[in-house]
């Protein structure tokens, strides 16, 4: 009987031939990340009283929450940060200007390969599933016993297993896709699983498109989630717990979108009406790569945004803001009436850079619309594609990308 991805990297990080779901094994990890929570694992790590991190090659520290400082508070918690930094020799250490997002960092600068087991002190390390790792995100307590010995327990998961075949209708894309399966999953459909999408349709996707996928399982609660990579696959004759069949031309006739509050509260765009906008949001560790902001700026090109909206735009990282920049998608946004931030997480986690006011409407690409995920507690957040965030951007109201960029559609 052959083992699912999650199994086989286990096993081999465990050091078994072979493991099974619900088994509790203690895995070697090859890789953990934090950002600038780092400040709260260096203080567990401290009251361990291991004087040295276990291996400073294989940690990685990324500023991305809170960049520029927006408070003393924060300036202080980098200040101490960099000093644990430099103190513990840990080389791949990005600090402001020098980064981005962890998730796109850790992607973009080669940290991560297939095989590996990978942790972070961020629920979306997820991510990097999307490159054949199991990733995972863990707590601030956890990673300093990682710190401190290099292994960490699990608890094996099963798997559920995702084919999506078929064609994408056009502005129909991989944030529509994982939006109408965590609709039909639910947000506890894969708790503490494992996901492996794969499919004809995965397959053509970009290697960005796969990432998203990977980063919202999370929102259903998967443990870990993969899309194809060529080192590593499942062995024939796998078990899973279930195989889900999509056809992406028939499931996906539009876009979809998460309503408040609940990343599982998904409805066809058309279900929504002409629902007024004040801000849109384009980035995040989702969104924030090159081909959304591509997209955007093809759908914004020529037009404006809306004279009641906002149009935040966040690069994932610095290369991708130069790239994007070099490209003219900076111009063509910022000529349309776009805010261009620095690369980070910005009004995502609500402290900043675009937090919205009680009674606002935010269309955003990025994770989350909990009650008070961008700021008031009485604002509200639909998550949509970067397509749909410039679309409605323009027209100061949910829109489909097909209605701004109909030939006989004008707006001022």
């Amino acid at each position: 009987m052959g083992m699912t991805l999650a199994e086989k990297i286990l096993a081999r990080a465990s050091g078994r031939a072979r493991v099974s779901p619900h088994e509790i094994v203690v895995a070697n990890v090859d890789l953990a990340m934090s950002h600038e929570n780092a400040d709260l694992v260096r203080k567990s790590f401290a009251e361990i009283g291991v004087p040295r991190v276990w291996d400073p090659s294989k940690i990685v520290i990324i500023f991305d929450h809170r960049i520029p400082a927006e408070s003393e508070k924060t300036a202080t918690t980098h200040k101490a940060v960099r000093e644990f930094v430099a103190a513990q020799g840990i080389a791949h250490f990005y600090d402001v200007g020098r980064g981005g997002i962890c998730h796109q960092v850790l992607a973009e600068r080669g940290h991560v390969k297939p095989g590996m087991v990978v942790v972070g002190t961020d629920s979306h390390t997820t991510t990097h599933g999307a490159f054949g790792a199991f990733a995972t995100g863990i707590g601030a307590t956890e990673m300093a016993g990682v710190w401190a010995e290099g292994t960490l327990w699990f608890k094996v998961p099963s798997t559920i297993r995702i084919e999506v075949d078929g064609e994408f209708h056009e502005w129909i894309s991989a944030k529509d896709l994982i939006l109408y399966i965590i609709g039909k999953l639910g947000v506890a459909g894969a708790d503490y699983r494992a996901v492996e999408f794969d499919g004809s349709a995965i397959r053509r996707m970009t290697i960005a498109s796969r990432m998203v996928l990977a980063n919202l399982s999370m929102e259903m609660g998967a443990k870990a989630a993969f899309t194809p990579v060529p080192e590593i696959g499942p062995d024939p004759g796998a078990v899973y717990e279930r195989v889900l069949h999509i056809d992406a031309g028939r499931d996906l006739a539009e876009p979809q979108i998460a309503c408040p509050h609940s990343v599982d509260h998904v409805k066809p765009l058309s279900a929504l009406g002409a629902l007024p906008v004040h801000q849109c949001v384009l980035g995040s560790c989702t969104n924030g790569r090159l081909e959304d902001l591509e997209v955007a700026a093809r759908v914004v090109a020529g037009r404006s945004v809306h004279p009641r909206t906002r149009l935040i735009v966040i690069p994932a990282s610095q290369l991708v803001y130069r790239d994007a920049m070099r490209l003219g998608y900076l111009e063509t946004l910022m000529a349309a009436g776009a805010i261009i931030n620095p690369p980070g997480c910005g009004p995502c986690v609500g402290v900043h850079q675009g937090i919205l006011a009680a009674g606002e409407v935010c269309v955003s690409s990025t994770n989350r619309n909990f009650i008070g995920r961008m700021g008031s507690k009485d604002s509200f957040v639909y998550l949509a594609s970067p397509a749909v965030v410039a679309a409605s951007a323009v027209a100061g109201e949910l829109a489909h990308p097909q209605a701004i960029c109909s030939p006989e559609v004008s707006h001022a």
